[in-house]
């Protein structure tokens, strides 16, 4: 801010990149978690359901909870958060890592979340 006054909220950006080691498993507990959902109605499961099946990367979208994340970290509240999660078809776990590369502020969201 330029006015010398710092602002209480604070914009985390984070980046991961999972490998998805068993399929199965994750569906399972995507599933699983849907099924367990109070708050949604039965048309919404149903859809959920269906989608996590079909999509691992929804799977995971419907496992990671960024409120999860941070809930424990002491002297904050979470104000806003938003997360997606997309299949990366040429990701090279091989490859220098390189931030720059990493758009972090991008639109990549094939799946987005908000709470």
């Amino acid at each position: 801010m330029s006015n010398g006054e710092t602002s209480r909220f604070v914009r985390l950006h984070v980046e991961l990149v999972m490998e998805v080691t068993d399929s199965g498993l994750l569906t399972a507990a995507a599933v699983e978690q849907v099924a367990g959902d109070p708050s949604l109605p039965e048309e919404g499961r149903k859809q959920a359901e269906e989608t996590v099946r079909d999509d691992p990367a929804e799977a995971l979208a419907h496992l990671v909870d960024p409120f999860d994340l941070v809930t424990a970290v002491p002297g904050t509240a979470l104000a806003q958060a938003s997360w997606s999660s997309e299949e990366m078809t040429d990701y090279d776990p091989d490859a220098e890592w390189d931030a720059a590369e990493w758009d972090l502020a991008g639109d990549t969201a094939a799946v987005e979340e908000e709470v």
